[in-house]
């Protein structure tokens, strides 16, 4: 039985993670600090022999007893409302979290692939945004922990591969929704499912007209799968292409809520908040032969249940 390590194992991505390779027949070593992420995302693996937890800060030496063949990389803050409340944090688990888990993969003889996210794109100036796009970061404003973290983790994972020769792969992950979102993320998509089933105000910043491509997660996670397993190394975008505008967005969320109470109201746009974000997916396409399958419309119904369940 292949062993795999998934770091953030307590997080919406990287539980899902868990299960799918629970699911394929790995043995999954889960580590979480439960920074952001909650036990209750994992509760149902704990009865399992295939599965064990460690509670463990990667930003500290990190240490799996056994062989390893996988590490999964997908520990951080990874909203606004997090990493600009914990900005330190975000910093060191992309720097410094990343350098202790390339120095596992290198003794383990590990592939390790790093969750690296659009946000090294910035606020783009081409569009949509393709792998060999190098961004349009403002290292020093307030997103600059979360974009510069994982610009980082990008630079010293490709200095392992190239140095070390350590077999490494890089996923930049596009808006990913689904069940086990946090109500209290503050992303788009949990902020408006929560105000719509309690009758408040839809939060939209600016006019609105700022776009966002929102993949379903099983779709992310099937891309992220097929990545780990490929034999490619650079970078590649996984995200659903189907663009939208965040107030065409917040109009659906309400359509599909049907709550007479909730409207639309407008806030200041926050400092660097990108204008539009899309994936190229041409490289997944040809390298993976992945795209996405879940509509919007089929995803947003799966997860508005589980938001039901879970908004107080």
């Amino acid at each position: 039985m292949k062993r795999v390590l998934i770091t953030g194992a307590a997080g919406f991505l990287g539980s899902h993670l868990c299960d799918r390779f629970i699911k394929e027949g790995y043995h999954v070593i889960g580590m979480d600090n439960l920074l952001t992420g909650s036990l209750d995302n994992i509760q149902h693996l704990f009865p399992l022999k295939e599965f064990e937890y460690y509670h463990h800060d990667i930003t500290k030496f990190v240490h799996v007893p056994g062989e390893l063949d996988y590490i999964l990389h997908f520990a951080s803050p990874a909203s606004p409302i997090d990493y600009l409340k914990m900005p330190i944090q975000t910093l060191k688990v992309g720097a410094l979290g990343t350098h202790n888990l390339l120095g596992l993969a290198k003794a383990k003889k590990a592939r390790i692939l790093v969750a690296s996210t659009s946000e090294v794109y910035g606020d783009p100036l081409i569009h949509p945004q393709k792998e060999d796009y190098w961004g349009n970061v403002n290292p020093v404003g307030p997103r600059g922990v979360y974009d510069e973290a994982k610009r980082f983790l990008e630079a010293i994972t490709m200095a392992y591969h190239n140095f070390h020769g350590v077999e490494t792969r890089i996923v930049r992950i596009f808006n990913t929704y689904g069940p086990r979102m946090r109500v209290d993320d503050g992303r788009a998509l949990p902020a408006f499912f929560a105000q719509a089933i309690r009758g408040e105000g839809l939060t939209v910043f600016g006019d609105g007209s700022q776009t966002r491509s929102f993949c379903y997660v099983d779709d992310l996670v099937e891309g992220i799968y097929r990545l780990l397993l490929s034999g490619h190394h650079l970078p590649v975008n996984i995200g659903n292409p189907d663009e939208i505008s965040i107030k065409g967005f917040a109009e659906e969320i309400l359509a599909l809520v049907g709550n007479p109470d909730a409207k639309i109201t407008y806030k200041e746009l926050p400092k660097d908040d990108p204008k539009v974000r899309q994936p190229d997916i041409t490289k997944a396409r040809e390298i993976l032969g992945w795209e996405p399958t879940v509509p919007r419309a089929e995803g947003l119904k799966i997860t508005l249940d589980y938001f039901r369940e879970h908004v107080k």
